[in-house]
């Protein structure tokens, strides 16, 4: 079940001679719904500016197209924020010298929940049960004369400062955004007068609008309505599942062809998945994983699978698996590229904890790839030498996202604690929620047990309820380590969140610091070391130089 809504606008202008109001309604295709959501804005221009009318429309325009634009993996304030940013800057740089303002109620639905930004005196109200909330606080200023002088709006200065509020949808409830020439005019009560007498949106968009200026409203006056119908599943991945209905491949078989795939053989089969090794007609190999014939009736099993491949359509790039599109897949599977190589783990296994050098060359590419991911607002979640392929080509890749999380659209069983325990952060057993700084934990246990073959805090089985303390020292295995590594990966490890790095970005900076630091190890001159000395001894020499000069003119 998807989400389902029903909304109406109304809007006039009045006694005016101009709207200037902008009403938008963005209702997009079900797969993009899904992880961007619907949305719903209100902007009214600022008559005493340059264009009034022209900031209103702008805006909404640029709000409509950049926020689908937006990554579908960020957080619906995130984007807001980014756009709303950009597109002050653009008011103030195109006014022709003078200020095109306007104020913006705007209202995106998503699954289960909404999120509101509100800048400026339009109003967005809640109505459920027969209760009216108001939402929003008018951003005037609170002295006698100035109520309608507005102390925030687009355009208005250079750093503008948005108004959000999330919270979760209700099955029933509805969601009004007014301009002030309604709700100025009406007052709540009005307002909640005629919510209570009319039924459909349109009609009560019209009728607060009539209403406005029959009251004598000397101002356009623009109202927008959505109900909140069904509610969908609170996953991406449910919605995912609903928009194709995939059967299961059946067991492939060497040497069979299979929607185009020449099999080559089964490399893996666990209880969640299997892996073959195809090619395409290019005979280039390929890897295509798909659910066993166990799974079938596993509700949440092809959903997972959809989900896995949709993030990883989401973070293409060097540090990650290259997906084939599949135009003619008619099956539930995914497909991603071969590459020659060796997880960190076989490295390990077969070679021994990695020399300095190799290790310098890892660790940097691990947390510019998790950096990405984080960017995306992705949280990979089983960070460890298994899904880290270094590649014959020299690039490190993370693989299987099959417990990867995006806040805001994926959803976890409760109770559940995914991951392997060796790599999980402290906070996670306690309860926490995912984060970045879980991510960047497990990626400094990976490289500490990289360079070691040990673990900072001991092994930890999945039936154990472990205590953390201090880490051991990376130093106590690897006595060759400088001094700045065995710090910075004793910070990565630590037990108490706020000790650790706060983003993959800053955890490279000092990495790359530290490095150039070791590297630069020949001897300064004497004159950079010691410059005050140098100059005292070259004055000193002088001195006595001429001091023998004059002696010999004299003698």
């Amino acid at each position: 079940m998807s989400l389902q809504l029903h909304f109406g606008d109304a809007s006039a202008t009045g006694p005016r001679e101009e709207n200037q109001d902008a009403l938008r309604v963005v209702t997009p295709a079900p797969a993009l719904a899904a992880s961007k959501g619907y949305l719903f804005a209100l902007a009214d221009g600022v008559s005493q500016c340059a264009d009034g009318g022209l900031a209103a429309r702008a805006t909404l325009q640029a709000l409509a197209l950049d926020y689908y634009a937006t990554p579908e993996t960020w957080a619906v304030a995130q984007s807001l924020e980014r756009l709303l940013i950009a597109h002050n800057r653009w008011l103030r740089a195109n006014g022709g010298g003078q200020p095109l303002l306007t104020t913006l109620t705007a209202l995106v639905l998503r699954g289960r929940r909404f999120t509101l930004a509100h800048v400026g005196d339009c109003r967005a109200y809640r109505w459920h049960a027969g209760e009216l909330q108001r939402l929003s606080e008018d951003h005037v200023w609170d002295q006698p004369g100035m109520q309608h002088v507005l102390k925030r709006a687009l355009g208005l200065d250079q750093h503008l400062v948005v108004d959000y509020l999330d919270g979760e949808l209700r099955t029933g409830e509805r969601f009004l955004l007014v301009s002030d020439g309604v709700w100025a005019t009406l007052g709540d009560h009005g307002i909640r007068r005629i919510l209570q007498d009319a039924d459909e949106p349109e009609a009560i968009c019209q009728a607060l609008v009539s209403a406005a200026h029959l009251a004598g409203s000397q101002d356009n006056a623009s109202a927008l309505l959505v109900e909140v119908g069904e509610l969908p599943e609170s996953a991406l991945s449910d919605t995912l599942a609903q928009l194709d209905h995939w059967p299961l491949p059946p067991k492939l078989r060497e040497g069979q062809d299979f929607e185009g795939w020449q099999v080559e053989r089964l490399l893996g089969e666990t209880r969640q998945s299997l892996v073959y090794r195809v090619r395409d007609g290019q005979a280039r190999r390929w890897l295509l994983k798909a659910l066993p014939a166990s799974r079938a009736d596993d509700p949440q099993a092809g959903p997972a699978l959809l989900l896995e491949e949709w993030f990883l359509r989401r973070v293409a790039g060097r540090h990650f698996p290259e997906l084939h599109p599949l135009p003619q897949r008619q099956h539930l599977y995914y497909v991603q590229r071969e590459y020659p190589g060796q997880t960190l783990a076989e490295h390990l296994r077969l070679n021994g904890p990695l020399g300095l050098p190799e290790w310098l060359e890892i660790a940097p590419r691990l947390l510019k790839a998790l950096g990405m991911l984080h960017r995306r607002n992705i949280l990979h979640r089983d960070i460890k030498p298994e899904n880290l392929l270094w590649g014959d080509d020299g690039e490190l890749r993370v693989l299987d996202f099959g417990l990867a999380y995006c806040p805001g659209l994926s959803r976890d069983e409760d109770h559940s604690l995914p991951g392997t325990p060796s790599y999980i952060a402290p906070e996670a057993f306690g309860g926490a929620p995912p984060t970045p700084q879980q991510d960047l934990y497990a990626a400094g246990v990976t490289l500490y047990h990289l360079l070691t073959g040990h673990y900072p805090h001991g092994e930890i089985e999945a039936f154990q309820h472990p205590r953390f303390g201090q880490p051991t020292p990376a130093s106590r295995y690897r006595p060759d380590l400088p001094a700045w590594l065995d710090e910075c990966l004793s910070r990565a490890v630590a037990a108490d969140p706020a000790q650790r790095f706060e983003t993959a970005e800053e955890w490279l900076l000092i990495l790359e610091q530290g490095e150039r630091r070791a590297l630069d190890t020949r001897p300064r001159p004497l004159l950079e070391r010691e410059p005050l000395k140098v100059w005292r001894g070259v004055a000193l020499v002088s001195l006595l130089i001429n001091a023998a000069l004059l002696i010999w003119l004299l003698a």
